[in-house]
């Protein structure tokens, strides 16, 4: 099979400079048959850059955090890279954190498409992770994030002494792991807290880009209610598949990745500069407490938001930065 030129130079960039592949590793790609153009692609650049390239290919996850098969598991603990195109994500899985506590390098890349790889992989990383870093700083010692905008959305989220994590795609160290290509800072509000309005109207995992915006009431860290078009009746049913804890407030999140596009692949678009997103469900990778076998964000354009009484992006604009 022939291999798109620019989608083998995409990989060949997301290997060598954002995830660090050195000749004397192992790598292995994940993959499934919705990407399997892709996870092919990333084999190939691999077997030219490491000492061995792997690939497996899985049956398509049927929602974000679902659990790869056992087999696949404990691959991902014998190598010292593993990258995952997949149509949903393994992001949020057990699968991943225990690779992690074995030293291994991961990058997952649910949703990912070759314009996305062309794109983003091609960003100035340097000017990524300076944003990214910029945003985490900002949120040292904050207590409560505010998000306000004029479709909305008006949430208050507790977030003292959590871990706050600059997502910036570049993974070249033991025991890293995040999206690639990424670009966000991000973190886990206090469990049962966050109260408000969401009004999602940019895109939601499993959904795509918004035609009708969702508004989610939340109450004491729950979903309470969601109302909307038909847009909204597939998130009620993404949620209620897996329980009352698929509903919990999981991560609020900032983008920072001035490349990235609202594309409708969650991958991408929650990593879009000006917008913030927040997920329900999983977050035990971030530092929470939540373990739910689903992780859905939504992303919400042109935000104002507060970190404890400043204002810290006006519209979308983050303050106190050359952009």
């Amino acid at each position: 099979m022939e291999i798109n030129k620019e989608l083998m130079q995409a990989s060949i960039i997301g290997l060598r400079d954002a995830m660090g592949l050195k000749p004397e590793e192992t790598l292995l790609v994940v993959t499934d048959e919705v990407k399997r153009d892709i996870g092919l692609a990333l084999h190939e650049a691999g077997k030219q850059l490491c000492k061995e390239s792997i690939l497996v290919e899985m049956k398509s996850r049927e929602i974000n955090g679902e659990e790869p098969p056992f087999a696949i598991s404990e691959m991902m603990k014998m190598v010292d890279v593993v990258v995952i195109p997949t149509a949903k994500s393994l992001t949020h899985t057990d699968a991943r954190r225990n690779a992690v506590k074995e030293g291994v390098r991961v990058g997952t890349m649910p949703g990912i498409s070759v314009e996305i790889m062309s794109r983003c992989l091609n960003a100035d990383f340097d000017k990524i992770v300076e944003l990214t870093e910029y945003v985490a700083k900002r949120l040292e010692g904050v207590k409560t994030v505010k998000v306000v905008t004029e479709a909305g959305t008006n949430l208050v989220m507790p977030i003292e002494g959590r871990m706050i994590i600059p997502s910036t795609g570049v993974l070249r160290e033991k025991g890293q792991s995040g999206n690639m290509p990424s670009g966000e800072t991000y973190l886990a509000p206090i469990e049962g807290k966050s109260n408000g309005t969401l009004v999602i109207d940019g895109s939601m995992a499993g959904i795509g880009v918004i035609k009708t915006p969702i508004k989610v009431e939340i109450r004491d860290g729950y979903a309470e209610e969601i109302t909307g078009g038909e847009e909204a009746q597939r998130l009620i049913a993404m949620l209620d598949k897996n329980g009352r804890e698929a509903r919990a407030v999981a991560e609020f999140g900032i983008g920072t990745n001035y490349k990235a596009i609202l594309s409708g692949q969650i991958l991408e678009d929650e990593k879009v500069l000006g917008t913030i997103h927040v997920a329900f469900g999983n977050n035990l990778t971030m530092g929470g407490s939540i373990a739910v076998n689903s992780h859905l964000d939504g992303l919400v354009k042109s935000p104002d938001v507060y970190f404890d009484d400043e204002l810290v992006m006006k519209k979308g604009k983050l303050l106190g930065i050359e952009v």
